[in-house]
């Protein structure tokens, strides 16, 4: 099966207000530098939001979205929320907590970057993140959201050094994988 072309979803925020609301296929926020090497910062998936703290603080997007499958994104204007309504507004205030909700959650998220991008050295780099994907799901075997390419833009890695790392490792028995399927093996005590 081919691999979709991304696309760069191009839109201009109602005077940075606008935040997108992913209901069908996935897309990536990401940075590309002045040299075009690109970083995913993370990868929304149905009903998960993004540009929602550039839109709560009318700030300009300085972050890409693009596409990683055909999707379909609904934009929402956040404008109305600082404003008050006479009468009944208990939906506002319910969005308001939904919304701060996900800022926190998008706050764990990008901690959880910070950890698997700090170690110096790339097999560091891999162990935390599957270390950290293990403890999400609970499991010694679990699926990552990125293909190969994906997961090297993730933690700042050369793709070509990240597969020759990943295949050391598989050697030394520390984990196993198929595309983005792994296993971890735990050293015997």
């Amino acid at each position: 099966m081919d691999k979709p072309e991304s696309h760069r979803l191009d839109y201009t925020p109602l005077a940075g207000r606008t935040t997108g609301i992913v209901l069908s296929g996935s897309v990536f926020v990401e940075n590309t530098d002045l040299w075009g090497n690109r970083s995913i910062l993370s990868k929304i998936t149905p009903g998960q939001v993004f540009a929602e703290t550039y839109a709560f603080c009318r700030e300009p997007m300085m972050v890409n979205v693009t596409a990683a499958e055909a999707s379909t994104v609904l934009f929402f204007n956040l404008r109305n929320l600082d404003q008050t309504a006479d009468g009944d507004d208990a939906w506002l205030s319910q969005l308001r907590s939904n919304m701060l909700r996900i800022s926190m959650q998008k706050n764990l998220t990008l901690s959880n970057r910070i950890f698997c991008t700090t170690p110096k050295t790339i097999r560091e780099r891999v162990l935390v993140y599957l270390a950290a994907q293990s403890a999400k799901t609970g499991a010694d075997t679990f699926t990552i959201p990125f293909d190969r390419q994906g997961l090297a833009d993730y933690l700042n890695l050369d793709r070509s050094a990240l597969s020759k790392e990943l295949g050391k490792m598989q050697k030394e028995g520390i984990l196993e994988f198929h595309k983005n399927k792994f296993t971890l093996r735990h050293p015997s005590l």
